[in-house]
């Protein structure tokens, strides 16, 4: 990569950050931490977030007709996500230690909290729920797929790729088959270093 693309990366970084500080200040201000992995609202939060709370059954007569008919196919796609994560779990674990690449913890995508705000009733609890499996889902396989072709592939697309995955920025430049070449020289002597 060329220095002024590493500087931008290095940026980046370093304003992700700034925004995890930030986003942690605006959760103190919300009077929300953590203790022991667990979300905890002061007490007087927590009784407002209470207040707050609509009843399940005003929820769902508030319902928009076409939003309760499209909720179902919604919901469908629990199926082909089940399978997904079924599959992608059984590909990484045959896969990655055949490459030699390190596993992704599953766990660490998933993050299932919303459950501790009162001011959610049942059924807005379980959509959360269900777009938390969704998204960690995603993300999880997002990550797989992301070491899996910066095991095959790492090379960067001729367009601007939307939604690249983290790995993508430290890809070889599209054209530059000198890097690329150095690249798989090196990739090749480290695999073979590891069987070794």
């Amino acid at each position: 990569m060329s220095e002024p693309i590493v500087g931008l990366v290095e940026k980046i970084r370093l304003l992700e950050l700034e925004l995890e500080a930030e986003i942690a200040k605006r959760g103190a201000e919300l009077r929300y931490g953590l203790e022991q992995g667990r979300v905890v609202f002061a007490e007087e939060v927590r009784r407002r977030h209470k207040e707050l709370k609509t009843k399940l059954w005003r929820y769902m007569l508030r319902a928009r007709p076409l939003v309760a008919l499209t909720a179902p196919v919604i919901y469908v796609l629990i199926v082909p996500l089940v399978i997904l994560d079924v599959s992608v779990n059984l590909y990484q674990a045959i896969c990655f230690p055949a490459y030699g690449l390190k596993k992704v913890r599953r766990r660490d995508y998933f993050v299932f909290d919303r459950n501790h705000l009162a001011y959610l009733n049942l059924l807005e609890k379980l959509n959360c729920a269900y777009c938390s499996y969704a998204t960690g889902m995603i993300s999880f396989v997002q990550e797989v797929v992301a070491r899996t072709e910066s095991y095959w592939c790492p090379i960067k697309h001729a367009r601007r790729l939307i939604g690249a995955h983290a790995h993508y920025r430290d890809f070889v430049e599209f054209g530059d088959a000198e890097a690329y070449r150095v690249w798989l020289a090196g990739f090749t002597s480290e695999v073979q270093n590891r069987r070794g």
